[in-house]
C-alpha cells in the first residue's frame, strides 16, 4: 500500500496544434483496466473520423496494468512518450487518449514525440490532480479543558477535523496520515494528561480538493 500517491480527481481535455495537425488529449481517472479500456473505446467512437487515437494508461498501486499504443503512428512516437509523461508526473490510475487529426504536414519522429508529449501535458493541465494520503480516522473524546490543546495539535500538523460534537464531552474525528498516527496519539495523550479517550477507527485515503477534505474508502 502506498502511503501517498498522485492521481486525477477530475479528467480534462487539452488541445494543441502542430503544423496544422490537431492533437486532442482526453484524460480520465480509472480504477481498473476494464475502465481504462472502456474509456479508450468510448473516445475512439467519439473521434471516429480521426487519423489516430493513441493511448496510455497505468492502473494499480504497483502499476500492475500499464499499457500504451501508437495506433498506427511510427513505433515509439506516440504511446510511449504519452506514458512517459504520465509516469514522469508520478500519476497512478489514469488513462489518456490523444486524438490526432492530420493536417497534411509530416512531423517526423522527433516532431511526433514532442507533439504527443505536449498534448498529454496540456490535457493534465486542464485536469484536477490531487495527492491521496493513506491515513486513519482518529476518534477523540475529551473534556472542555483539553479541546484547546487538541485543536492546537491538529492545526500545527495540518490534520483535518472530519466532524465534531460539543455536548457534555467534546468528540472530534481527526484524519491522520498513517505515518504520523503514533506521534499524534502520543502528543494528544501527553497534552491532555491522559484524559482524552482515543480510538483508531478506519483506514482511508484522503485528499484536499480546492480547500475541502475528501475521504476515499480504498483501503
Amino acid at each position: 500500500m502506498l502511503e501517498r500517491y498522485r492521481t486525477v480527481f477530475e479528467g480534462g481535455c487539452g488541445q494543441i496544434i502542430e503544423k496544422k495537425s490537431r492533437f486532442i488529449a482526453t484524460v480520465r481517472p480509472v480504477a481498473t483496466e476494464d475502465e481504462a479500456l472502456s474509456f479508450i473505446e468510448e473516445t475512439k467512437k467519439k473521434y471516429w473520423d480521426a487519423r489516430h487515437n493513441c493511448y496510455a494508461y497505468t492502473v494499480g498501486m504497483n502499476r500492475e496494468s500499464t499499457r500504451c499504443s501508437d495506433d498506427g503512428e511510427p513505433s515509439g512516437t506516440a504511446g510511449r512518450p504519452m506514458l512517459d509523461v504520465i509516469l514522469g508526473a508520478g500519476l497512478y490510475n489514469v488513462a489518456v487518449v490523444v486524438t490526432r487529426y492530420f493536417g497534411g504536414v509530416l512531423l517526423g519522429t522527433g516532431g511526433l514525440v514532442r507533439a504527443y508529449s505536449s498534448a498529454v501535458q496540456e490535457g493534465l493541465a486542464q485536469s484536477t490532480l490531487i495527492e491521496k494520503i493513506h491515513g486513519l480516522s482518529l476518534f477523540v473524546e475529551t473534556d472542555y479543558s483539553g479541546i484547546g490543546k487538541i485543536q492546537f495539535i491538529a492545526g500545527d500538523r495540518g490534520l483535518p477535523i472530519l466532524d465534531s460534537e460539543y455536548a457534555e464531552k467534546v468528540i472530534l474525528r481527526l484524519m491522520v496520515p498513517a505515518e504520523m498516527i503514533n506521534e499524534v496519539t502520543s502528543a494528544i495523550t501527553e497534552g491532555t494528561n491522559g484524559r482524552a479517550i482515543l480510538r483508531r477507527e478506519k483506514e482511508l485515503y484522503f485528499a484536499k480538493v480546492q480547500g475541502e477534505v475528501l475521504v476515499f474508502d480504498e483501503c
